[in-house]
């Protein structure tokens, strides 16, 4: 699947639905090729049912500018590029709200697939186990 993006904006952000035990919602998730786990907003992932502040194991993480803990929280679903993830680990860590963004989508969830970024003609191509993903 192959999606726009202005590289002028700066971050490449991507529509994700995240699923939970509450439900379901849409979230902005900046694309980030640096971070090999992704990284959800705590309250985000509260609100859909899950339990960070409990969630084990807590480990630290180095981010931009500090060592912080975080725990790990094992999403019962993802979606977004054209590709679906069921049983994703993520990260959960409290954004500003200067972040403009509900996460970060890292490394993690493009493993087995083939991720262009054309800067040329601005276009996000995923390529899913080696066959274009629906």
């Amino acid at each position: 699947m192959s999606y726009p993006f202005d590289f002028a904006e700066g971050l490449i952000v991507v529509a994700a639905r995240l699923h939970g035990p509450r439900g379901e919602m849409v979230v902005r998730l900046a694309l980030d090729t640096g971070p090999t786990a992704s990284l959800i907003n705590t309250d985000l992932l509260a609100s859909l049912g899950y339990e960070p502040a409990l969630d084990s194991p807590h480990i630290n993480i180095t981010t931009g500018s500090a060592v912080v803990t975080v725990t790990e929280t094992i999403l019962d679903q993802i979606d977004t590029l054209g590709k679906t993830v069921h049983d994703f680990q993520v990260v959960s860590h409290t954004l500003p709200e200067t972040a403009g963004v509900d996460g970060l989508l890292g490394l993690d969830f493009f493993r087995g697939s083939r991720l262009v970024l054309d800067f040329r003609t601005g276009r996000l191509t995923v390529d899913c186990d080696g066959q274009k993903a629906p």
